[in-house]
């Protein structure tokens, strides 16, 4: 079923099916009808069929790990903390996020591209502060993106939130050169 009106200038048509329309309104061209092809109605479904199809959905949105992707910045855990970081005998920058944190993507981009710059020189790690609750708390990390440099096993240059690249190279610089 389709209606339509026109006036002077512009024309305006309906399209209706089922119980769903979708309107188009035009100037200065001919009126077209832009039918809905799909039915679909969420009700239509069974409460099974309805699960099915939110768990479906639920599974392919989930958030990806920042470095899920080909990354210079290694993950680094609760487990390999120790090991990786505080008896490192070179620096080692820690940045910590979280998979739910816009601000730590853009972060891990400029961290990414710091390791690739002073590989050799420097250790890149990320950790996620929401499955590593204990090292998070241990550096009192309340608020993510967090970086922290470490030299020789010891906390020394901490930089919080979203920052320009050139910030996170002096911050470098500073602890490489002491």
């Amino acid at each position: 079923m389709a209606v339509s009106s026109s006036s002077s200038s512009s024309s305006f048509s309906i399209c209706f099916k089922s119980t769903r329309f979708h309107s188009v309104r035009s100037t200065s061209s001919p009126w077209r009808l832009f039918p809905v092809t799909t039915s679909f109605s969420p009700r239509s479904l069974l409460l099974s069929q309805r699960r099915s199809l939110l768990s479906s959905f639920n599974s392919r949105s989930r958030l990806s790990p920042l470095c899920a992707r080909d990354s210079r910045a290694a993950e680094v855990t609760g487990r390999s903390w120790e090991d990786s970081v505080l008896k490192s005998e070179t620096p080692v920058l820690v940045e910590f996020y979280t998979s739910w944190c816009g601000p730590c993507r853009m972060v891990h981009r400029i961290i990414d591209e710091i390791a690739g710059d002073y590989a050799g020189k420097l250790k890149s790690y990320v950790l996620n502060a929401d499955s590593d609750l204990l090292v998070a708390e241990e550096y009192e990390i309340k608020a993510v993106p967090v970086v922290l440099l470490f030299k020789n096993g010891e906390k020394r240059e901490s930089i919080m939130g979203t920052m320009p690249k050139e910030f996170y190279i002096s911050a470098i610089e500073r602890v490489l050169n002491s």
